[in-house]
C-alpha cells in the first residue's frame, strides 16, 4: 500500500470528510512521526507498534565492486518494533 491509497481508503470510511483533508490529516501524522524522531524521540503507538531511533556507529567497509576498503560514517537509523496486537493478526 502506498500512501495515496492510505489516503483513499480512509477516505472511503469516512464519506463526510473530504479527500484533501484526510490528505492532509496523514501528510500531519507523518510529519509528526518524522519530526519526534529526528528530536532522538520514540513514537509508540499502542497494538501497532513503537519507532525509534538506533545508532549505527563509524565502521570500515568494503566497495562490492572492487573490494577497496571505505570508511562508512556514523549513522542514525529508523527502527520500528511491531506491537502484540499487530504481531498476533499477523501470525494467526
Amino acid at each position: 500500500m502506498i500512501k495515496s491509497e492510505l489516503v483513499q481508503i480512509i477516505a472511503n470510511r469516512n464519506p463526510h470528510l473530504f479527500q484533501r483533508d484526510v490528505e492532509n490529516i496523514v501528510n500531519a501524522v507523518f510529519d509528526e512521526i518524522t519530526d519526534s524522531l529526528s528530536q532522538g524521540n520514540r513514537v509508540e503507538l499502542r497494538g501497532f507498534g513503537a519507532f525509534s531511533v538506533k545508532n549505527r556507529p563509524a565502521r570500515e567497509g568494503r566497495n562490492p565492486r572492487t573490494g577497496e576498503k571505505v570508511s562508512v560514517e556514523e549513522k542514525w537509523v529508523p527502527f520500528f518494533k511491531t506491537g502484540k496486537e499487530l504481531r498476533e493478526r499477523l501470525n494467526k
